[in-house]
């Protein structure tokens, strides 16, 4: 593939290779596969199940749940905040999700978790989180730290929340499923990249507003987060049918605010009155929107499905940054803010 082939982005835009971190999904999925197996990690019999983490570290958890749609059998959800719910029952599965492994809401969980007698794993790069659960004999599944950022290791989160559901009875395991999706994202790789240039022609510079329902929502979540940090860009996100109840009318009036276009991600297995919501949305949008698109989730089980529609929604993301000359890698106000909070004691 030649530079034009690639994307503009191939002119030199993505020094830190976040493009490059994104089409290598397929291995990453494989290789964090092999780094739970070699963790040597035990079933943990716990009535509930946490993901605690933030950004890029915390996404996987959502992603996991959509993926194991109505299999989850327990509480099984993402803790994004310093502490565990009140409702919490001692001897929860506790996910302490830090690439970085600095992450100061992650730590006072991972603290939290240990007041409350829960059953803890980590899963970072290395950093204080590692060195507390190497102290306190808590497992720990090292990630690379060859990603250039922690939002392009979403293949590994997923994977390790995934894992934690299994481990926790809250959900079968999916392995086979995701070895499944790496091989189904690797061979779909071409065509997503020029579904990406072509979401990304029609995008233009309007600000971006992403739908999605059930299987999709958490995606669509993604999709608004990708953009925020690659392309340095305001995005937005709702779920379906909620933002029926509500948000619809706001559209009326949108262009007199700028220009806004709306993408909506449906998958074929959604209710159906879902997929008869987002057609007639997309309808109702697109009298006052840019450009309204509707992508389709493709691959044979929700993994796939969830995984593809991630990794579409983050080549977009960087189409997006790439015609508006913009180096996705860094993110300096999540710096600013994080040097003028300081280090919590």
């Amino acid at each position: 593939m030649n530079a034009a082939e690639a994307g503009p982005d191939a002119a030199g835009n993505d020094p830190q290779g976040i493009r490059a971190a994104v089409l290598e999904t397929p291995d990453h999925l494989r290789d964090a596969l092999w780094r739970i197996e070699t963790a040597r990690l035990n079933a943990i019999e716990a009535p509930a199940a946490f993901v605690c983490g933030m950004g890029g570290s915390a996404i996987g958890g959502e992603l996991a749940a959509a993926a194991l749609g109505d299999r989850i059998s327990r509480p099984f959800l993402t803790v994004r905040g310093y502490e565990l719910p009140s409702w919490a029952p001692a001897g929860s599965a506790v996910l302490c999700s830090s690439y970085s492994g600095q992450t100061e809401e992650t730590l006072a969980c991972y603290a939290a978790a240990e007041a409350l007698g829960a059953q803890r794993i980590v899963a970072t790069t290395g950093g204080r989180l590692a060195e507390a659960a190497r102290t306190d004999g808590v497992p720990v599944v090292g990630l690379p730290g060859l990603v250039p950022q922690p939002r392009a290791a979403v293949g590994y989160m997923f994977c390790v929340a995934a894992e934690l559901a299994t481990l926790a009875l809250a959900a079968p395991g999916i392995r086979t499923e995701i070895d499944a999706a790496a091989s189904h994202l690797a061979a779909r790789a071409e065509t997503l990249q020029a579904r990406a240039r072509e979401l990304a022609d029609s995008i233009g510079d309007s600000t971006l507003v992403i739908y999605g329902a059930e299987l999709t929502a958490a995606a669509a979540y993604r999709w608004k987060t990708q953009v925020n940090e690659n392309v340095k860009s305001p995005a937005f996100f709702s779920r379906l049918p909620e933002a029926d109840h509500n948000e619809l009318p706001g559209w009326t009036l949108a262009e007199r605010f700028g220009s806004f276009s709306a993408i909506l991600l449906e998958d074929a297995d959604q209710h159906p009155r879902e997929r008869r919501r987002i057609e007639l949305t997309g309808d109702l949008i697109g009298q006052h929107a840019a450009t309204v698109s509707v992508v389709e989730a493709q691959g044979e089980n929700r993994t796939a499905r969830v995984l593809e529609l991630v990794m579409l929604g983050d080549l977009v993301s960087l189409e997006l940054a790439a015609r508006r000359d913009i180096d996705p890698g860094p993110i300096e106000a999540v710096e600013e803010l994080k040097e003028r909070m300081g280090r919590p004691e």
